[in-house]
């Protein structure tokens, strides 16, 4: 019996995803619920087991783009595991030949539809003038027509000969998940009207609680005291405060919420990822820090869903794990608003009139002032920054021990 194994739907709003990479090869024998390839979508990686156990067919290379529901290969249940003496792949039967006839007639039928677009005069001098294939374009016009506007959000072809001379070089395609980020980052400068605001927080107070409190916590709940506690718990107090900087734009509404789902950025194998700490004002120094460590662990080895990335309501980005000392982080979203950590350094400031070093760390937020205005922002970031130069009063209700249940 021929199987036919199309793509899972990984969320309800991914309708394509990218086969990243075959974890077997045509005419091997795979067995039920092995993992048989790695898909992109635009927010993760996800596995793709094998439906059942059998001889596999590829019907879809790597780097192809596919629709969700597309037939990428074929197991043949009949197909019997050969053992390592004897791997010779046996000639597709009648059956498979057939079945596989079918698929690629549908698949001729898809990519005879999928680029039915015909771009408008005006489009086709822009595309032709930027040296762009019309069949890469998706037209938003009747009928799939490509538009003017659809030519003009398209990005000029690389000139590679004038810069390589004659040189080596390399090209690779990028990853569907890259690919979605890059035009979601474009849409966010083009839709938003976004602007940064910056303060410096001196973070000698929090040193000296991590000084001294750092082994115990470490023993009591098996995870290191971190800044990122701190900054959540900072953040969720200052956005109670402040409800517009927690809120969103959809057409001429403005959503607001009363839970506080924080999303952090975090380095993936993948590049960038944010997954969400969900119900953030609920939970304790040590729920916050487990909570992103183990998220973290999932970004790490290729775990993470689209359902630890979906929603967030507030974004923190720390740039500063990598050395960035300053810089205006972009919004993640339909967020309104994210706060960008930065390394801390040793500076001298003022101190009631005499020059001291403290380990200072600037922090930015970019913010959308569509929906939030100038005062809101500046009252933010500045409300964050009382709460971190004086924690055991603002964050901790006067009880270090007990805020950190130790």
């Amino acid at each position: 019996m021929i199987i036919e194994m199309p793509v899972p739907s990984p969320g309800e709003s991914i309708s394509e995803v990218e086969i990243a990479q075959w974890l077997v090869k045509d005419g091997d024998y795979v067995e039920k619920d092995q993992t048989i390839a790695e898909v992109d979508s635009d927010k993760a990686t996800l596995d793709l087991p094998a439906q059942e156990s059998g001889t596999i067919t590829l019907k879809a290379q790597e780097g192809d783009t596919v629709l969700v529901g597309d037939i990428v290969c074929l197991i043949d249940t009949s197909g019997k595991k050969v053992s390592k003496k004897n791997n010779d792949i046996k000639p597709p039967t009648d059956i498979q030949k057939e079945n596989t006839k079918v698929v690629e007639d549908k698949s001729k039928i898809k990519e005879n539809t999928s680029h039915s677009g015909v771009p408008s005069p005006a489009a086709r001098k822009i595309l032709d003038d930027k040296g762009v294939n019309y069949e890469n374009v998706k037209g938003t016009g009747k009928g799939g027509r490509i538009s003017k506007e659809d030519a003009l959000k398209t990005l000029p072809r690389v000139d590679i000969d004038s810069i390589s001379k004659d040189r080596k070089v390399d090209t690779a395609k990028m990853s569907l998940l890259r690919r979605k980020l890059s035009q979601r980052l474009v849409a966010v400068k083009n839709q938003t009207a976004m602007l940064t605001t910056f303060n410096e927080v001196n973070m000698t107070p929090i040193f000296e609680i991590r000084k001294k409190y750092k082994e115990t916590f470490k023993t009591k709940h098996d995870v290191s005291l971190g800044f990122m506690s701190f900054f959540t718990k900072a953040v969720v107090s200052a956005l109670k405060e402040f409800p517009d900087v927690h809120s969103m734009i959809d057409e001429d509404q403005q959503i607001k919420f009363d839970f506080y789902d924080i999303s952090i950025a975090v380095s993936g194998p993948k590049g960038l990822m944010v997954p969400v700490v969900r119900d953030a004002q609920d939970l304790t120094f040590s729920g916050i820090e487990k909570e992103i460590k183990r998220l973290a662990i999932r970004a790490r080895d290729g775990l993470i869903t689209v359902e630890d990335m979906s929603g967030g309501t507030f974004t923190i980005s720390n740039g500063g794990v990598f050395g960035s000392m300053l810089s205006t982080p972009i919004l993640n979203p339909p967020q309104s608003a994210i706060l960008g950590m930065h390394n801390i350094i040793e500076r001298p400031i003022a101190v009631d009139g005499k020059v001291e070093i403290h380990p200072m760390m600037f922090v930015a937020l970019s913010y959308d002032h569509r929906i939030i205005d100038g005062k809101e922002s500046v009252g933010f970031l500045l409300k964050v920054k009382e709460l971190l130069e004086n924690p055991v009063e603002g964050l901790m209700n006067n009880n270090i021990k007990n805020s950190l249940e130790i």
